[in-house]
């Protein structure tokens, strides 16, 4: 019985493509495609190599809504004791409404508003990942104006290279994240200075899809030196934040086990005297990433001189990631018995929309006809959570599986969900 990559719970059942106990065919015949299917034992799997490598220790996981935010997945982690990290104001409404503690939610990213800062104080987030020094004197002014301190941890860059693409780099000296380490010691006296902040702790985060556990040690020691000249200030940080940015199987990557990284992390630590603190993992896409596919449908196969084109009818606002980073993603046949007279041939497997960014997969070999489905493998991070309307094309339908159950999490848009927000939209049918 083969699978796909990176995930056992995506397998082949006489010749059909599986999800679980589901067979993926059943799914696109019931909802039409594009469609986004995740496993819910895939996720609970990736969750699960993560604690068993703290088992005992006090780290606190914290999933990453930006990988994939659908409230269903964020109740999943939810329910299993996860805390979150956000990125905006919009994801801690969706934390908070998928039923997260606010007190378990870290607050992310480079640029919040004062109106995002008063939103979470006044939810009781745990805790701000400040980024600049600008951010440090804005959150203070919305926390006094609110007669509050705000819990805060100061977000340092390690200049550390977690050798990954470079849009999706965040830990090095020419990257809008963090403050630099040679300044973090002085931003800390500052944060400890003002009225309205409360110091909690110290995060890093040097990037995503890092497949070696070198970058993530380089960086701990780094964090671990900064404690020790915060601390004999006379700063207490009662938490040490490592962030996340595990890598999953796309291709032929062999990243670190969860469990195993964590292992690691934490005798490192040990032999430095930290062991006993209260560490943080901001997991996403090694939580998520195998755990999804894109159902699509072949429409057309289009015979060229130079190259060949399967074009399906997903597209680059289905799956921004091949178009953003040249990202690979392997491509399945949900059935392994092509049709008789099937001739395999090495296409480029494009979509619909009117880029010719917009490809899915290059120069890959398939036994299609117009009309199979496909399976777009590790779907389940920073696709559906970068989507878009771009040809003003509806987003996929989303299906989640639990062994031989399977449940609708996200409707597909219509076109009257495209237009509700805009003036002057004149009559049309909803039924389009």
């Amino acid at each position: 019985m083969s699978t796909l990559p990176g995930s056992p719970f995506f397998h082949y059942q006489d010749g059909q493509l599986f999800v679980e106990s589901v067979p993926l065919h059943s799914l696109a015949q019931a909802y039409g495609t594009p469609l986004f299917v995740y496993s819910k034992a895939a996720l609970g799997s990736a969750l699960d190599a993560y604690l068993a490598g703290v088992q005992g220790r006090q780290v606190s996981i914290h999933y990453a809504v930006k990988a994939n935010s659908n409230l269903a997945i964020l109740r999943y982690f939810a329910q299993r004791g996860c805390g979150f990290d956000i990125v905006s104001g919009g994801e801690l409404l969706r934390a908070l409404a998928a039923g997260a503690d606010a007190a378990r939610i870290v607050f992310s990213g480079v640029g919040k508003t004062q109106d995002e800062m008063r939103l979470a104080l006044q939810k009781g987030v745990g805790c701000f990942n400040v980024e600049s020094l600008a951010e440090l004197h804005t959150l203070n002014a919305v926390a006094q104006s609110l007669g509050v301190q705000a819990p805060v941890s100061l977000r340092v860059n390690p200049d550390v290279d977690a050798q990954t693409h470079p849009y999706i780099s965040t830990g090095l000296k020419s990257n809008k994240f963090g403050i630099a380490h040679d300044q973090a010691l002085a931003a800390y006296r500052l944060a400890a200075s003002l009225p309205g902040i409360a110091v909690k702790g110290i995060d890093c985060h040097i990037g995503s899809q890092i497949t070696t556990g070198a970058p993530y040690l380089d960086a701990l020691d780094r964090l671990l030196d900064l404690v020790t000249a915060v601390e004999a200030e006379g700063i207490a940080l009662s938490h040490i934040d490592c962030g996340g940015g595990l890598g999953i199987q796309y291709q032929d990557e062999q990243p670190p086990r969860a469990g195993d990284l964590w292992a690691q992390i934490l005798t490192r630590a040990d032999a430095r005297g930290f062991g006993q603190r209260h560490f943080m993992a901001e997991p996403g896409r090694s939580l998520v990433g195998n755990a999804g596919v894109c159902v699509t449908e072949v429409l057309y196969l289009k015979p060229g001189e130079e190259r060949h084109f399967c074009i399906v009818d997903a597209a680059m606002n289905d799956l921004p990631r091949p178009a953003l980073y040249e990202a690979y993603h392997a491509i399945a046949p949900l059935s392994q018995t092509p049709a008789a007279g099937v001739q395999g041939q090495v296409y480029d497997v494009v979509g619909p929309v009117c880029e010719s960014g917009d490809w899915l997969g290059r120069e890959r070999h398939l036994h299609v006809r117009q009309g199979d489905w496909l399976a777009v493998c590790s779907a389940g991070a920073y696709c559906m959570s970068m989507a878009s309307n771009y040809n003003s094309r509806p987003r996929a339908a989303e299906v989640l599986v639990d062994g031989e159950r399977h449940e609708l999490i996200r409707a597909r848009e219509t076109f009257a969900d495209l237009v509700q927000a805009e003036a002057g939209q004149g009559s049309f049918s909803t039924n389009q």
